[in-house]
């Protein structure tokens, strides 16, 4: 290879890491040629460019955005000489298939390294990432922004990007307020993770850029709070790196990427549902922990649902809506609304399949695993119109709605609805009241 040739890049990605990784190490970098980013488990996002505007100088046509499918095509056509892995909640099986592909094809493989891709906040940062998808991480992120705001702390969360819409509109984004959501344009998935946190008093950020977002929110925190997505790594340097792990699918902590990476990193590791999962289960997964991971204080803890009006359960026939992301490639098979449903004596669980309406019908043959849940998909509006119609074709008696938002804010449900709610409860000690505090001891507070 030339001294003077720049080295022609595909990156491989979902719409999130892939945008970071390439801000992190390929923007303004003449070493390098990025050719494209290839698009992954999120619809709509292939057929879009990463504007000029966000990949800077050296791209001033900005940068298109292909299926995955595609990849070796992609390789030959524009004599690609490395794919750089930037997704999340994948199986090594998966990731080697993908290396080899980039190898059969006549690329180099890559994957960048958690430190290259990590930027330093000036404020302390807390993290708190998962070893799946539906691990937890969500109502662990409210629990400690909780225990940092009793405290006496100003706490800023920035989440894990999930830029469906206008990229350049999403460079940075805060949401301080419920409105806001509906200004951002924000999917049913950004909803679920952004919602919970502005109700509880806590400004979240999300969007593109994540340095422009971190010195943002900078401004209005003491204590930043990483809030992941899937199972990735941190986009900062955290002081403090809390994994939850989920005894539910015990041994994917040790056979997804990143899972084992982040297992490896953490200081704290959460052994998150031992009230629904079986005592072997949380043995092993014990085990797998110690196996990687032999300083980490670990923390037991459950997350029981609560239900207000559960007497309507009883005898009933059940439509379950559970949250979009942790039934696809989270591949969960139960969620709070199962457990409400089980708890509460419901007599049967409509399966929605048969009354699936256009992109809801498409999700379910994507991913056919998914079963008798409805997964709360809202990537667009017709998304959302087809979700709404897929609920109220089912013929049952009551909805169970598992996903951490109000959806009949944004759906009309013609039947009677209930919300499941969750937060995260631990079991004796070490708990995160303890760990924090002794993280905290010695800052000033406000």
């Amino acid at each position: 290879m030339s001294e003077n040739k720049r080295i022609n890049t595909i990156i491989v990605g979902a719409a999130g890491r892939d945008f970071h990784n390439f801000n992190m190490v390929y923007r303004n970098n003449e070493q390098y040629n990025v050719v494209a980013f290839t698009a992954a488990q999120i619809p709509n996002i292939a057929g879009r460019k990463y504007p000029a505007s966000l990949a800077g100088a050296l791209y001033p046509k900005g940068i298109p955005i292909y299926e995955e499918k595609d990849l070796e095509r992609l390789i030959i056509t524009h004599a690609a000489d490395e794919v750089v892995f930037s997704y999340s909640d994948v199986p090594y099986r998966r990731v080697m298939s993908l290396g080899s592909r980039a190898t059969a094809a006549g690329a180099a493989f890559k994957i960048l390294s958690a430190r290259e891709t990590m930027i330093t906040s000036s404020k302390p940062v807390v993290s708190v990432c998962a070893v799946r998808t539906g691990s937890g991480k969500s109502q662990t992120c409210r629990k400690v922004a909780k225990l940092l705001h009793e405290f006496g702390f100003r706490v800023a969360a920035v989440r894990h990007p999930m830029p469906y819409g206008d990229l350049e509109k999403q460079k940075v984004q805060r949401f301080a307020a419920v409105a806001d959501l509906k200004k951002h344009k924000c999917t049913i998935e950004e909803m679920e993770e952004y919602e919970p946190h502005i109700v509880s008093g806590t400004i979240i950020y999300a969007g593109v850029d994540y340095e422009a977002i971190l010195r943002q929110a900078e401004n209005d925190a003491d204590i930043i709070i990483w809030d992941g997505g899937n199972n990735d790594l941190p986009f900062y340097k955290p002081d403090v790196h809390i994994v939850v792990a989920d005894p539910l699918r015990t041994g994917d902590e040790l056979t997804y990427y990143p899972s084992e990476a982040n297992l490896r990193m953490a200081d704290v590791v959460i052994i998150n549902k031992i009230d629904s999962a079986s005592p072997e289960a949380v043995i092993k997964l014990r085990e797998n922990i110690r196996s990687v991971n032999t300083k980490a204080k670990i923390v037991d803890a459950a997350s029981p649902i609560i239900l207000e009006h559960s007497e309507m359960i009883a005898g009933k026939k059940v439509l379950v809506i559970e949250d979009g992301p942790t039934l696809t490639h989270g591949e969960m098979r139960i969620g709070a609304g199962t457990v409400a449903a089980q708890k509460f004596g419901a007599a049967e669980i409509i399966d929605p399949r048969p009354y699936a309406t256009g992109e809801i019908k498409n999700t379910f043959q994507t991913y056919p695993k998914i079963g008798t849940l409805l997964p709360a998909m809202g990537y667009s509006d017709q998304q959302i119109r087809d979700l709404e119609a897929t609920i109220n074709k089912v013929p049952c008696d009551v909805v169970i709605i598992g996903t951490p938002i109000d959806l009949k804010r944004i759906v009309k449900i013609k039947k009677p609805a209930l919300r499941v709610t969750y937060e995260l409860e631990e079991i004796g000690e070490p708990s995160l009241r303890t760990i924090l505090n002794e993280f905290t001891k010695n800052m000033k507070r406000p």
